[in-house]
């Protein structure tokens, strides 16, 4: 017989409990909350990684990688343990330098080459070094950085090395009319070069909605769901490959009818995390997606766009922050492929202390890109 006394007491207690829970979740940031679906996403499939961290001896994420006289360079962060309290502006992600790396072939030995740009050597900077991105010309190689400045607004800097290893000097002051984070920078057949940037929640990118920096703007987007998100930005660079040629635009990425991709539609906008590459004459805009941790992609003929959505690159992988690059390298037989480099936490397990790494991208025959699973299920016999 069942007693009812009992269930229902059981069944407040339940409910009790449940407030909790809730309460307790509620006090939680909105990076903890989605971390934690991002690590549950992460490992369903399986505990066995697609690939290995590329080194181990220092924790580092956000890969820039490049071809340069034939041999691949990475650019990373280089993130650290500063003991800063996580919040949804990621004041935890406390880098002060960069790490330059650099291998023979996919697979090969790689070799960290040790600092080749420092916090302290830049003069405007205040704290936060973040991803990074490297380009040449000239006979010079050109680091493009985020860092905040003294009244703590980032900026874009670049410094300039005639190795691609540095060390890398900095200007003296931020690049003007730059603004946000992760800047990528691509050069085209035709020799221009242009820089893709923005970020929103801590990359403040939806504090520059106006044009001026709103020190007390919003901490996520605009706020408005039925409104276009907000895009990254595109200027491109002038010949000396220190300043912007023109003022910053947006980079408009559009659904299959041409219409832009709204604010709510998390599995979709733009977050941070820029990258372009070309592949049969298409330009090709890739990005993270931010709190739903995927990394897609959209297709345009311009380096300007619009870029039509098209799909996921990756499935989302461990630790609460995606961001990548994606490079062809030929081979011996001249026949080349290509690699996606990304990150996640399998050395620490916290999202703030990264390892990069390196997987093969395909691209199907009409174009599109095969969706890549970090956490490939086990096959079974």
């Amino acid at each position: 017989m069942i007693n009812y006394g009992k269930l229902s007491y059981l069944v407040l207690l339940s409910g009790v409990f449940g407030v909790l829970i809730g309460a307790c979740q509620s006090g939680k940031s909105k990076q903890e909350k989605t971390e934690a679906v991002a690590g549950d996403s992460a490992s369903s499939s399986s505990q066995s990684p697609l690939s290995k961290p590329l080194i181990s001896n220092i924790y580092t994420a956000d890969p820039s990688a490049h071809v340069f006289n034939g041999k691949i360079y990475i650019y990373p962060s280089h993130d650290i343990d500063a003991g800063v309290k996580e919040d949804d502006e990621g004041a935890h992600f406390a880098m002060r330098d960069y790490h330059i790396l650099s291998m023979d072939s996919i697979n090969g030995k790689v070799t960290d080459h040790g600092v080749g740009l420092d916090i302290k050597d830049i003069a405007w900077a205040g704290r936060q070094l973040w991803a990074p991105d490297v380009a040449y010309k000239n006979g010079t190689y050109y680091l493009y950085f985020p860092v905040k400045d003294k009244k703590d607004v980032f900026r874009m800097g670049v410094a300039t090395s005639k190795s691609p290893t540095g060390p890398f000097k900095a200007e003296l002051t931020p690049i003007e009319g730059s603004f946000s984070i992760d800047p990528a920078v691509f050069t085209d057949t035709d020799g221009k070069t242009y820089m893709y940037f923005g970020g929103i929640w801590g990359g403040q990118l939806q504090r520059w909605a106006t044009g001026k920096y709103a020190a007390n703007g919003s901490k996520t987007d605009l706020g408005n769901a039925k409104e276009p998100a907000l895009s990254a930005k595109i200027a491109r660079l002038s010949k000396d490959m220190l300043h912007f040629d023109e003022p910053a635009k947006d980079v408009k990425i559009v659904d299959k009818e041409g219409k832009p991709l709204l604010t709510s539609d998390h599995d979709r906008r733009f977050f941070e995390g820029s990258w372009m590459h070309k592949y049969n004459d298409k330009y090709y805009f890739s990005y993270s997606t931010g709190d739903t941790h995927l990394l897609a992609y959209a297709i345009g003929n311009s380096p300007y766009g619009p870029f039509t959505y098209q799909g996921v690159i990756m499935k989302p992988v461990k630790g609460w922050t995606t961001h990548h690059s994606i490079i062809e390298v030929k081979g011996k037989s001249d026949a080349a492929q290509w690699y996606i480099f990304y990150h996640d936490t399998e050395l620490s397990g916290k999202t703030h202390l990264r390892n990069i790494k390196v997987a093969e991208l395909t691209h199907r025959a009409d174009g599109t890109i095969e969706t890549i699973d970090p956490y490939p299920a086990k096959k079974t016999n």
